[in-house]
């Protein structure tokens, strides 16, 4: 049995939600060599680890630039500063997600637009995207939620035609791909998070920016660092959101087995979905041009709450991801939405629960899980 798992006297087993000590078990060597590298050198903000890094995800993901910062959000908010995105303006954006895809419009000045979402893939729909688009939008933050690309070829030809950028925020889906191209390479700017709980996550916080625009690179990376060129000399007013060299290193190490982890992950979506085809519970649905890379497995359920609390009692980690959609948040209240605005962002957010999909998770494990959720139904 894998260690991320214990079983009880009473036939119970342990399966938490997420559970990185196997991974950084498996690296030990490798990180700690990193990490007396960089100590010993001096370096710790900026400097080569993150100029390797940023290279390094930049041909990842199949673009020219890739500017590293403090944080996944960091990287949105610099990236409607890059735009010139401020008071005034509107941006498009889901109304089902993380804060971060719509508190970054707000920390820049600017209007939330909030679009509903596909009830199949909890992305932005498409069909609605349009409507949306004002003349004054300034860009759309296509959010890539859970590991999965939306139909990025209609939402480029219709930013494209009505002349709005675009910002992938692709914190969850490092790696996914949509037809043959990775995210953070469809729009104009493409933003990651490095939060240790991403596929490829450091060992605290971090953030990076993609782009195929030397302007645009150029203008992130001077936002980053107080917005100054040369140094102490303030062309505008920046921000403090410069990468770690210490989480640099680690995230270097990390990369090259990031095609290996995903492949783990979508080998244990398959497993959950062989296991409960049988079942009521709603499974994700993966388009057919479309690469998962399964950052979340959520399911839905009409009785979550209670579903989550007959997993939490036989040892079964879950999340709700997420409980409230973004336009009823109390801080957006001014916008002056209320409930049944966008009511398939609401369902979701009444019925869906993410199970353990770590690279780590066993068979066993996953089998469990599954063998829980079928009892459940049957009661």
């Amino acid at each position: 049995m894998n260690k991320t798992s214990t079983q009880t006297a009473a036939g119970q087993m342990k399966v938490p939600l997420l559970d990185l000590t196997q991974q950084y078990k498996s690296l030990e060597k490798e990180m700690l060599t990193a990490v007396e590298r960089v100590l010993s050198s001096g370096r710790y903000i900026l400097g080569p680890e993150v100029t390797a890094l940023e290279k390094e995800i930049a041909d990842y993901c199949g673009v020219q630039h890739a500017v590293a910062c403090a944080s996944g959000t960091d990287a949105l908010i610099l990236s409607l500063r890059a735009l010139g995105v401020g008071a005034g303006d509107e941006v498009v954006t889901p109304a089902y997600s993380f804060f971060s895809s719509a508190s970054c419009i707000s920390l820049v000045g600017a209007k939330q637009i909030f679009c509903d979402i596909e009830p199949e893939t909890y992305n932005l729909d498409v069909k609605l995207l349009e409507k949306t688009i004002t003349e004054k939008t300034k860009a759309v933050i296509v959010v890539q939620l859970f590991g999965q690309c939306p139909d990025m070829d209609a939402i480029t030809e219709i930013c494209r035609r009505r002349g709005v950028p675009i910002i992938e925020d692709a914190a969850q889906s490092l790696g996914a791909m949509w037809q043959d191209r990775r995210a953070g390479s469809w729009g104009d700017l493409g933003c990651f998070s490095f939060f240790p709980t991403k596929n490829l996550g450091g060992a605290g916080d971090g953030g990076i920016v993609t782009s195929q625009n030397s302007k645009l690179d150029e203008r992130i990376r001077l936002l980053r660092g107080h917005g100054a060129r040369p140094k102490y000399h303030h062309e505008e007013l920046g921000l403090n959101s410069r990468l770690d060299a210490l989480q640099a290193a680690i995230l270097r190490v990390k990369l090259p087995h990031l095609s290996r982890w995903t492949e783990d992950r979508r080998r244990n979506a398959d497993i959950y979905r062989e296991s409960l085809s049988e079942t009521s519970v709603g499974l994700p649905v993966a388009r057919s041009s479309a690469y998962h890379v399964y950052n979340q497995f959520v399911i839905r359920c009409a009785n979550r709450d209670d579903l989550r609390a007959h997993l939490q009692q036989w040892g079964i980690g879950t999340e709700i991801y997420y409980p409230e959609p973004l336009h009823l948040q109390p801080c957006f209240a001014d916008l002056g939405h209320q409930e049944g605005d966008f009511p398939v962002a609401e369902e979701a957010a009444r019925e869906t629960l993410a199970l353990p999909v770590f690279p780590d998770l066993t068979q066993e494990q996953i089998r469990y899980v599954s063998d829980r959720i079928r009892e459940f139904a049957t009661m």
